[in-house]
């Protein structure tokens, strides 16, 4: 069998999101959703979980690098409640720690010098990270 994952670097102005599948275990950059009045655009979404089908959800939980919480940890827990909640499908948090800054160095970009673009091609290759990272480090025995 071969199941689909979508990955999700929650954040609130900006949703980054890959996708990934089980034989190969190899994630992709998708889309970068912008969020309306800091909440997430749920039409963007939906039409994303339709065209994909996905086995399951994977989002990644922003800790501070001592693991203890962020700000938006709380927010990112609930959006993926959320998730969950809305679509019926198994929603797994990832730890995310550096997958911003990963995704930054790839790009070659330092933050000061980004354009909006550029920010949007961090986030959903953030969301790749994110996922990969599941991907490699997860026993995939989902039902």
């Amino acid at each position: 069998m071969n199941r689909t994952f979508l990955g999700f670097d929650y954040g609130t102005k900006r949703i980054g999101i890959a996708v990934g599948q089980e034989i190969t275990a190899t994630a992709r950059a998708l889309i970068t959703i912008n969020s309306k009045n800091q909440k997430p655009d749920w039409d963007a979404i939906s039409k994303l979980i339709a065209e994909w089908q996905p086995a399951l959800l994977v989002v990644g939980l922003p800790l501070h690098m001592d693991g203890t919480e962020q700000p938006v940890t709380d927010a990112a827990r609930r959006f993926g409640n959320q998730l969950k909640g809305r679509y019926n499908l198994p929603v797994e948090m990832m730890d995310e720690r550096l997958s911003s800054h990963e995704a930054e160095s790839l790009l070659e970009q330092g933050p000061s010098r980004r354009n909006k673009k550029q920010n949007q091609a961090i986030d959903h290759l953030a969301a790749q990270l994110i996922l990969q990272s599941w991907l490699d480090n997860t026993e995939r025995t989902i039902e």
